[in-house]
This record gives structure tokens, C-alpha cells and sequence, in this order.
């Protein structure tokens, strides 16, 4: 495996969470680096600094104690506002600046942003070297294949990226119009790759390590970005690593450390978002770690009434000595 370099910075690996806005908090993103990610990088922040001053916002910032090296991503579609939201976060400690062409959602591409932007490739351009001239980290951009099936400009938009000044470019093998419905395609990226001489990563549908594997081998890139497939599974990245390392399957977390992994990220959560927000955040975690545990089902319902950190915590112990139960159960 060869060294992945952003800029001055070697990766310890090729594996990169996947910014996901509502995910990729804090507490998320130090549970995944603990568990085998080279890269975090921070949900999404706009690029309306006006914005900032709300406690959404300052949530997603950069905080003390984030592992190097600090990837924030910024979303926006006015080449000067993107400009100063990026020196801005420099200031408050970010090292590398991602700038989002990769969403999809409405809500981004209805503001001219995400992936909307790649109908418009003066705009990118402009978007682009107006960030790298703002600040001295290097600056990342997460694009998709095209805007629709019929409009895949993922290699003009790399080449722009690349003259830009761009320092690594990371592809979803989707187009802005295929949402995240339909199987990523990866033929582009490996397309893009070729066109560019700049570290390209892949993203979209990569939940496994024979995926992992499949893809690099298809692409040709130099890193893999994880998204959806860590949800409820931080693990992963180290399955993923210790494959593509010895070509052997990792055992999967026993029921304790599950159970273990589990409890530790409820009280980061808490921790970080305090007592009337963190029980609420921590029920979409809780459902997704279940999601394939037997039994699983009723005590989602039930724990997504309890409103406080203790009862959060008591419920979550309590379901698993009902889960090692049932397991010693169905052995004997």
C-alpha cells in the first residue's frame, strides 16, 4: 500500500471517513480514527460565516482535541464567501480545507451548491482558486460523476481542480441526479484517476472489505472514503485495513466490545452535546449499531422515549445481557 500524502501530511492509511452533516461530529470522528480511519474530516459547515454564531454551527466546528491532521468540510456557491469561511476555520485551527460538490441533497442544491455547482464549471474554477489563494493548508474537493447520466464532467471538473491548485480529489461514483439510489459506478473514477495526477480517492458503496478491495482494484486510487457503511459500524475501517494489509478476514467485534464501542461513544455524545441534546442524537447511533442484532427491533421503541443520559446508558446495558442471553441460549 502506498502512502497517501495530502499537501505536507502522510496518511497512516488509505481509509477516510466521509464528511456526512448530522454523522461526523466530534464524537464520531474520534471513534472512527480509534478504529482504523487515517482521515476524519468535519461535517459540512456553510460558508456564510453569519451563520456561524448558532450552536448548530459551532458544534460542527473545529474543536481542542481533534486528531491531525483537521479536514473541514465548507459548502457554498460565492467564490469569495467559500474564500473567507475557509481562512476563517484556518484561524480556528483547521489544516486542511474540503471544499463539498458532492451533496446531493435539495436543501445544498437549491442554493447553486454541493453538486449543483458542476453544471457550472467557470464557476468552479473560480470557486477553486479563490480558495487555495485564501489560505496556506492544502485544499481537498469532493465532487460526483457528473450531474446526470448524460452530463458526467467529473474528468473536465478534475482537470480544473488540478490547475486550480488542488491538492486530492475525492469521487462519488454517482451522478447529482442518482441521489444515493442505484449501484455506485466506478468506471469514472478510475476514468478521472487517468486524467489527473493529483491523489484521488473513491466513495460510494464501499461496506466491505472485498468492496474495498474490488474498488481499488477497478479505480486505481490512491484512498478510499467511507461513509454510510461506518454508520453503526466504526469498526469497519479496521476490518477494511487489516484485509487489504493480509488478505485475511478481521473477526468481527464480539458482543462485548460492541456493547463496549457502544457505551463509550453514548457518553462522548453526551458529553459533547450536554444533556438535553446528546440523548436525542444518540438515538439515530443506538438505532443504527442495532440495526442488525437480533431483538433489536422493540427496544429501539422503547429506547427512543428515555430522554436522559442515565436511563440511556442503564437501557443500553440491559439489552445487551438480554443479547448475551439469548446467545448462550441458541448455543446451548
Amino acid at each position: 500500500m502506498s502512502a497517501v500524502r495530502i499537501g505536507p501530511y502522510t496518511l497512516p492509511n488509505q481509509l477516510i471517513l466521509a464528511p456526512m452533516a448530522g454523522v461526523t461530529d466530534q464524537p464520531f470522528r474520534q471513534l472512527c480514527q480509534r478504529l482504523g480511519a487515517g482521515l476524519v474530516v468535519s461535517e459540512m459547515v456553510t460558508s456564510d460565516v453569519r451563520l456561524w454564531n448558532t450552536r448548530k454551527s459551532s458544534l460542527r466546528m473545529i474543536h481542542s482535541g481533534d486528531a491531525e491532521p483537521r479536514s473541514v468540510q465548507i459548502a457554498g456557491g460565492d467564490a469569495q464567501m467559500l474564500a473567507e469561511a475557509a481562512r476563517r476555520n484556518v484561524e480556528m485551527g483547521a489544516q486542511i480545507i474540503d471544499i463539498n460538490m458532492g451533496c446531493p441533497a435539495k436543501k445544498v442544491c437549491n442554493k447553486a451548491a454541493g453538486s449543483a455547482l458542476m453544471k457550472d464549471e467557470s464557476l468552479v474554477a473560480e470557486i477553486l482558486q479563490a480558495v487555495v489563494a485564501a489560505v496556506t493548508v492544502p485544499v481537498t474537493l469532493k465532487i460526483r460523476t457528473g450531474w446526470d447520466r448524460e452530463h458526467k464532467n467529473g474528468i473536465n471538473i478534475a482537470k480544473i481542480a488540478e490547475q486550480s491548485g488542488i491538492s486530492a480529489l475525492a469521487v462519488h461514483g454517482r451522478t447529482r441526479a442518482d441521489l444515493y439510489t442505484g449501484d455506485a459506478e466506478y468506471e469514472t473514477i478510475a476514468a478521472i484517476k487517468q486524467a489527473v495526477s493529483i491523489p484521488v480517492f473513491a466513495n460510494g458503496d464501499i461496506d466491505s472489505p472485498e468492496k474495498a478491495r474490488q474498488v481499488l482494484a477497478a479505480t486505481g486510487v490512491d484512498g478510499l472514503l467511507i461513509g454510510r457503511a461506518a454508520q453503526g459500524r466504526p469498526w469497519i475501517f479496521r476490518e477494511i485495513a487489516h484485509f487489504l494489509a493480509t488478505g485475511a478476514q478481521l473477526a468481527p467485534p464480539s458482543l462485548q466490545e460492541v456493547e463496549q464501542i457502544l457505551l463509550q461513544h453514548l457518553a462522548a455524545l453526551h458529553a459533547f452535546y450536554g444533556e438535553v441534546m446528546g440523548p436525542r442524537i444518540a438515538r439515530k447511533h443506538v438505532g443504527w449499531y442495532l440495526a442488525t442484532l437480533p431483538c433489536a427491533r422493540e427496544f429501539r421503541s422503547q429506547f427512543n422515549r428515555l430522554e436522559t443520559t442515565e436511563a440511556q446508558h442503564v437501557s443500553v446495558q440491559k439489552f445487551f445481557i438480554e443479547c448475551h442471553n439469548h446467545a448462550e441460549g441458541a448455543a446451548a
